[in-house]
């Protein structure tokens, strides 16, 4: 009976564990970009209203909680919560010093894109 019970234990730890790495993944990689877009420079600008990094983050946080159940990774994030208006179906851009502004999706590919490749 006891071998039984570590054999199923056994199997689920061997199962669940690759999920719960892709999960930490993807927690890893949505902080990391929700701390990148508060400590940004540039501008965050959503419905033509421009606004600082941690005004724009504390939006998407609220967005990020709405669609939790919906975000399985770091480009779902994005999709759902840092990309676009929901309401208006408006994309939200990046204006950086001395740059052309940049549909705030791609700058936040980018972004991952590096952070992936350390």
């Amino acid at each position: 009976m006891f071998k039984f019970f570590k054999s199923i234990l056994l199997l689920n730890l061997f199962i669940l564990s690759p999920l719960l790495s892709q999960e930490n993944t993807c927690n890893s990689e949505i902080n990391y970009l929700l701390n990148y877009i508060e400590k940004t420079k540039c501008s965050y600008i959503r419905n033509g209203t421009v606004y600082t990094g941690v005004e724009a983050v504390e939006h998407i946080r609220q967005k990020y909680n709405y669609y939790s159940d919906e975000i399985y990774s770091a480009e779902d994030f994005i999709r759902l919560s840092a990309s676009q208006s929901t309401m208006f179906n408006n994309p939200y851009y990046i204006k950086c010093e001395g740059q052309k502004k940049v549909k705030s999706a791609k700058w936040l590919h980018e972004a991952l894109d590096k952070y992936r490749k350390k």
